[in-house]
C-alpha cells in the first residue's frame, strides 16, 4: 500500500478506488449547523438550523402590576374581610371598603383594579377581582365612560396565558356586559385586542355528553363559549361578524344556521 494519495494516483487501476475512499471519508465528516439565509448555508457539509419551537400556551408572568404597587403603598381603599367559595359573581363579595365605593372616581380606580387581574400572587389577584366586581355591581352606569381605559389591563391579563387569570378577566367582561348599559356595543371595536387569546383556548373543553358539570366556570373552554355568546347577544348587529373574524370556529347562537322552515301558505 502507498502511504500518500499522490502515489496511489500514479499506480494503475488505483484512481477510482482513491475517489471512492475520499467520498466515503467526506460522507463520514460531521456536518456543521449554520444559521439560515447566510453564506455559510451555501458551504459544503453544512446543515441549516431549524426554526426554534414556540410554545403558544407557555405562561408569561407579569413582574409587577400597578395594583400591586398601589397596594404596597396603601393606596387601595379596601381589604379582604374573608374568603368566599361562591361561584356567582353577583352575590356579596368578601371585600371591606374604607369608604363608600360609589363615591370613588371610577376613571382612576377601576383600571387599577382591572390591572390587578394579571398579578401572579393569588391573594393580591383575589382582592383585585373581588374589588373590580364589587365596583361594577355597585355602579354599572359608570363603566361605559371608563371602558377605553380597561382595554389595555384586560389585554395584559390575557397575554399572561394563565388559565386562571384568563377566566377571571372573562368573568369581569361578562359582568360588565350584563350590567353596564351599552357596554356590549361599545366593546365591538375592541374585539381585535381582546379575542385573540379566545381563539387558542376555545377548544380546550371536556365532552360530557348528556352530563352536567357544576364546575363549568372553571373550564376555560366553556367560559370562552359563554362569553362569546353574551358578546354576540349584547353587541348588536355587527358583533357576530367581528367575533367570526377573530374566532373562525365560532357559530352564531343568536342567528343559528339551521332554522325552522317557514310554513307555506296555500
Amino acid at each position: 500500500m502507498c502511504s500518500t494519495t499522490n502515489e496511489r494516483v500514479t499506480r494503475l487501476h488505483e484512481p477510482g478506488r482513491v475517489c471512492r475512499e475520499l467520498l466515503y471519508r467526506r460522507m463520514k465528516l460531521p456536518k456543521r449547523e449554520v444559521p439560515a439565509f447566510t453564506y455559510q448555508a451555501l458551504q459544503p457539509n453544512t446543515v441549516v438550523k431549524p426554526p426554534p419551537k414556540i410554545d403558544i400556551f407557555k405562561r408569561k408572568p407579569v413582574k409587577e402590576t400597578v395594583f400591586k404597587i398601589y397596594f404596597n403603598r396603601g393606596d387601595i381603599p379596601c381589604v379582604m374581610s374573608g374568603r368566599s367559595s361562591k361561584q356567582d359573581p353577583t352575590k356579596e363579595r368578601p371585600v371591606k371598603w374604607h369608604c363608600v365605593p360609589e363615591q370613588l372616581d371610577y376613571c382612576y380606580y377601576l383600571p387599577i383594579f382591572v390591572d390587578g387581574l394579571a398579578d401572579m400572587d393569588s391573594d393580591t389577584r383575589l382582592l383585585a377581582v373581588n374589588g373590580a366586581i364589587d365596583l361594577i355591581i355597585r355602579s354599572p352606569k359608570k363603566v361605559l365612560p371608563v371602558l377605553p381605559k380597561l382595554i389595555l389591563p384586560l389585554k395584559r391579563a390575557f397575554q399572561t396565558r394563565d388559565k386562571r387569570i384568563i377566566i377571571s378577566a372573562l368573568q369581569v367582561i361578562q359582568l360588565m356586559v350584563r350590567l353596564g348599559p351599552c357596554v356590549g356595543q361599545a366593546l365591538v371595536p375592541f374585539y381585535r385586542q381582546l379575542l385573540a387569546v379566545c381563539n387558542l383556548y376555545k377548544n380546550i373543553n371536556v365532552n360530557l355528553g348528556e352530563g352536567i358539570d357544576p364546575d363549568r366556570n372553571r373550564r376555560i373552554g366553556d367560559v370562552i363559549e359563554d362569553t362569546l355568546k353574551l358578546l354576540e347577544y349584547c353587541g348588536g348587529p355587527n358583533a357576530f361578524i367581528n367575533i367570526k373574524y377573530m374566532v373562525p370556529t365560532y357559530e352564531s347562537s343568536v342567528f343559528p344556521k339551521c332554522e325552522a322552515p317557514k310554513p307555506r301558505l296555500y
